[in-house]
């Protein structure tokens, strides 16, 4: 019966070692995705800022192009206007000859 009882706990004693085997492999399988996880969370903020940074700096140049843009209209419009005021010199001036 003793013999019995200590094979049982050694056949206890394997499975145990077993699972405690088992266990630290999936320690150290859980560990390496913790890692890789880490790394492309990292990964993805780092890219997160850049594309921020990234989005300011479109949005000035958008900004300055727009304002750009506003003065050339404004300036094509006064340079028009001005051009029709010689034209129509021009035409009196030819008008009176």
């Amino acid at each position: 019966d003793t013999n019995r009882q200590i094979s049982e706990l050694k056949f206890k004693l394997v499975k145990s070692e077993q699972e405690v085997a088992a266990l630290e492999q999936n320690v150290i399988r859980l560990e390496g995705q913790v890692t890789r996880y880490k790394s492309a969370s990292e990964s993805a903020e780092k890219m997160e800022d850049e594309l921020k940074v990234e989005k300011r700096k479109l949005h000035r140049e958008l900004r300055s192009a727009l304002d750009r843009i506003e003065e050339l209209e404004l300036s094509n419009a006064h340079l028009s206007k001005r051009l029709e005021k010689m034209k129509a010199n021009r035409n009196a001036l030819l008008a009176q000859q």
